[in-house]
């Protein structure tokens, strides 16, 4: 990588603040919502990226991948791989955003229209700016800096645009990997759909995610004669801090998640009975699990249901749970994989900081491709105002991801 090329590059790509606003704006206007939230999906918001990045970019391959869903108008949810050819297809480099967004809410929350990006402070605001447009945006303006100085990829670039991302990606990289046979095992993979605000996370890792429904039947009674009934919602209190045992069980430790530790939190409580004379025959509450990989959630199992079983013996209740989500962690992006090496060196490059490769409690679509056995890393400079009210990007975040980006695709 020639060291004033590179510079030159940075020097263009903060020429297109303007141009990025633009596109921003743009694809603001075209609502990609899936049918889940009563949208029509990301079709109409495809076509005009389809068209957008065959004149400013120029791809010499823009492929289809289109699942069909019979609950939008155009019949399919798009996924589209944009290759600009490198040097040597011996790997790629690959960068995925997703095309749809998220409802804005309750519109008093917002002080614009959700739908109409708004340039104030060296920020714009509007639904989806940040989750994912920022992501497609900076990838691009990369590829077109890259395209119109003449500078050679040593490698080929694919910008993969995928749809339901926001709703279970079923119709959008899920489908995208078991229909598309571009993946390799040394390509690089860069999700560019979570970060912090000073861009010094590498995300390589998460957690298992699991979510547990805690039902605990007792006898319902008037409040005067507690000793008629059996307090459900005193004994679920029992159970509570019982399960937080499992913190002491599931001790393992691993340093690259913050926390460090898996997590079980008794969260959601419902309601039991509506006025406060009567003793609850029912409790119901929900337990949020962030488990560590390498612990089973088979073995999980087994230890809410010892103790649920000791709470059940010593108040005569029944106890009865359910999973309302449980996902095992998939396997973990090694720390010194080449991509994760490559990311930190352009990250340093641009933005002069040291990256730290770091695990998260949280899901994102990475998984599904370290699932199929590819390394996948996530990553971005960003807020984090993502399914908030008024969301926004920065106009200096997205140009500094772009040089990222463009550091990263001319690394030899």
């Amino acid at each position: 990588m020639n060291a004033e090329m590179m510079k030159k590059i940075y020097d263009w790509i903060d020429g297109y603040t303007d141009s990025m606003v633009d596109l921003q704006t743009k694809m603001t206007a075209i609502p990609a919502l899936g049918p889940e939230n009563d949208g029509d999906g990301e079709s109409k918001k495809a076509a005009f990226l389809e068209k957008w990045m065959a004149k400013e970019v120029g791809f010499d391959e823009i492929l289809h991948f289109d699942a069909p869903d019979d609950r939008v108008p155009s019949g399919v949810r798009p996924n589209i791989a944009a290759v600009v050819k490198g040097a040597s297809d011996k790997k790629r480099i690959w960068v995925m955003a997703h095309m749809d967004i998220v409802p804005p809410g309750d519109l008093n929350k917002w002080e614009t229209d959700p739908y109409e990006v708004v340039r104030k402070d060296g920020r714009i605001y509007g639904r989806g700016t940040e989750d994912n447009q920022h992501g497609i945006v900076t990838p691009l303006f990369a590829l077109k800096a890259i395209k119109e100085l003449g500078a050679k990829l040593p490698y080929d670039v694919c910008v993969a645009l995928v749809s339901d991302e926001e709703t279970g990606s079923e119709y959008g990289i899920g489908y995208m990997l078991d229909k598309c046979d571009m993946f390799g095992k040394d390509d690089f993979i860069i999700v560019p759909d979570a970060g912090e605000p000073d861009g010094a996370m590498i995300e390589v890792a998460e957690k298992s995610i699991y979510w547990l429904k805690v039902e605990t039947k007792g006898k319902q009674c008037h409040a005067s004669t507690p000793e008629a009934g059996i307090n459900a919602h005193h004994i679920g209190a029992h159970l509570i801090t019982r399960l937080y045992r499992l913190h002491d069980i599931f001790d393992k430790r691993d340093e690259v998640f913050d926390p460090p530790i898996s997590t079980f939190e008794a969260t959601k409580k419902e309601a039991n009975v509506p006025n406060i004379n009567t003793i609850p025959g029912d409790d119901v509450f929900y337990l949020d699990m962030r488990i560590l990989p390498g612990i089973s959630l088979d073995e999980v199992d087994k230890e809410i249901r010892a103790i649920a079983d000791e709470v059940e013996k010593e108040f005569g209740v029944k106890i009865s749970t359910a999973s309302t989500q449980k996902e095992e962690a998939a396997p973990a992006t090694p720390v010194d994989a080449p991509v994760v090496k490559a990311l930190a060196s352009a990250i340093k490059d641009v933005y002069g900081i040291e990256a730290k490769p770091m695990g998260i409690g949280g899901g994102t679509v990475a998984a599904f491709f370290r699932r199929n056995g590819f390394n996948a890393v996530v990553w971005s400079k960003i807020e984090d105002t993502c399914h908030q009210p008024n969301e926004y990007t920065t106009i200096e975040g997205m140009a500094g991801d772009a040089k990222i980006f463009a550091n990263l695709f001319l690394q030899d």
